[in-house]
């Protein structure tokens, strides 16, 4: 019975150590061509970690942020960007460590994807601006494709259409890769457009590009599977993005492999013996033919490379700012939080401490109150921070605040500013409706609709209070 117990008190304290040393946000996994192993980012360093995880062991060190790991099909050597000398340039390192060597140097960000079918080059992305005759295509946002030899030595252009995440296939014939059309942040979900990614390959004895993929959504990240025959990648086509399979003689006959749900797949890679591994939620999952996701357990045993919590200057990054009624008092926000100053003493006091952003504040008429905007729970929404105490007449030397929600919509609201009685708040509803709400009935009226106006970027919306609350001075668009 004591020897039962104390196995599980064991085991329990294996849990929790585990789970303390348990990291998140591991990021870009290539598994190698084996199988057997994972290289991945975490924190700007490269760590590699068997397939089946356990401690993960540093594979670079530096100060610069080091990504994009990509395997030589030998397994011997790892390709990476780095921003070492200021913008991204490749570099390769031994698998089994030692000091990297930096193989362009170019100012513009090189990003490497694969070897070539013999090892002898890394193909990569860059927005080069190659040629005379293209000095306004490509644009900085139109990356074509280059090689360059693993050893170092002269690069040459691969493609001259926009292309990224280009994969050979096995005897080097030809590529696959995702199209690049127009700027989209790459980590924006559900994303429909005409600059959305699809899929193509291009054939490097006659020349041809195929169009595999015409999904309205993202399909991106392909790889040749290990049968030659057809082609893994990631898509939005049934909602968040999952693995796919598609035949390359048959493009759009694809199959989902992995059904996971709530976030999305990323960073997709595969072994030479058809082992799936990929990016989701934060930690990294691999997946055997046949098989299921299963997680790989990782720890990293190693300090933090930067202080939990610093100090920084506020200088000239300040965004907002409204001054009290009285002069004493200033409220403004910095790196996404509100604070409030003494205007002669030069006491600040914190007032939000979210995840999240906040802006435009306000000031109430009375001064014991501060309006704000703030991200949270999926959309911008209507926030008002008060002081509590009567005896206490300023924020800076407050000792008591709360905040409560005064709008909170699944629209985009922001912009909010106190009537002069302070009974109302005027705001912004996504981006271009002028509506008011009130403050004891929380009733909503709108002064201006949206069909009258157009935003094109956030703050280019001016209203104002008239000083007996009955007009708004408007510029809108």
């Amino acid at each position: 019975m004591k020897k039962a117990l104390f196995t599980l008190l064991l085991n329990i304290l294996a849990i929790c150590t585990f789970a303390q040393d348990a990291p998140l946000w591991l990021r870009y996994p290539a598994i190698s061509p084996d199988g057997n192993t994972i290289v991945f980012t975490y924190q700007g360093d490269l760590y590699k970690v068997d397939s089946k995880g356990g401690a993960a062991i540093p594979l670079t060190l530096h100060e610069a942020h080091d990504y994009m790991p990509v395997w030589s099909h030998d397994g011997k050597k790892i390709a990476f960007s780095s921003d070492r000398y200021g913008n991204f340039d490749v570099y390769v390192i031994n698998a089994t460590g030692g000091k990297a060597k930096r193989l362009t140097y170019h100012s513009a960000g090189d990003y490497p994807s694969d070897f070539t079918a013999d090892n002898s080059a890394i193909i990569f992305s860059s927005s080069r601006l190659d040629a005379a005759l293209n000095q306004q295509f490509p644009s900085g946002v139109l990356p074509e494709l280059y090689k360059i030899p693993s050893n170092g030595g002269k690069v040459s252009q691969v493609l001259t259409t926009p292309a990224q995440d280009a994969k050979y296939s096995k005897d080097g014939s030809m590529i696959v890769f995702h199209d690049r059309k127009g700027y989209e942040d790459a980590f924006r979900k559900h994303h429909t457009s005409s600059v959305t990614r699809d899929i193509w390959s291009y054939d490097f004895n006659s020349e041809k590009y195929t169009m595999l993929s015409s999904f309205d959504g993202e399909d991106r990240n392909p790889i040749v599977a290990p049968d030659q025959k057809s082609i893994y990648y990631l898509s939005e086509a049934n909602g968040s993005f999952n693995v796919f399979k598609m035949d390359i003689n048959t493009p759009g006959n694809s199959t989902q492999v992995t059904h996971l749900e709530n976030h999305p797949v990323r960073y997709l890679s595969v072994s030479q013996d058809d082992k799936l591994c990929f990016s989701y939620n934060g930690e990294i999952y691999t997946m055997a033919p046949g098989g299921t996701p299963t997680k790989v357990n990782i720890q990293i045993n190693a300090d933090e490379r930067f202080n939990e919590e610093k100090i920084v200057p506020i200088k000239g990054d300040v965004t907002d700012m409204s001054l009290s009624p009285n002069g004493k008092e200033i409220a403004f926000v910095v790196r996404g939080e509100v604070f409030v100053s003494s205007v002669k003493e030069g006491t600040t006091k914190r007032i939000t401490q979210t995840p999240e952003q906040e802006r435009n504040v306000d000031f109430s008429p009375d001064g014991r109150s501060i309006l704000y905007a703030s991200e949270r729970d999926g959309s911008w929404n209507l926030y008002q921070t008060s002081i509590a105490r009567e005896e206490e007449k300023y924020f800076f030397n407050s000792t008591i605040l709360n905040e409560e929600t005064i709008l909170k919509s699944d629209k985009e609201t922001f912009q909010p500013s106190y009537s002069p009685d302070g009974k109302e708040v005027a705001f912004l509803e996504e981006r271009t409706a002028l509506k008011v709400i009130n403050l004891d009935t929380k009733a909503v009226r709108e002064i201006m609709p949206k069909e009258k106006q157009y935003s094109y970027s956030d703050g280019d919306q001016h209203y104002d209070w008239s000083p007996d609350g009955k007009w708004f001075l408007v510029n809108f668009l």
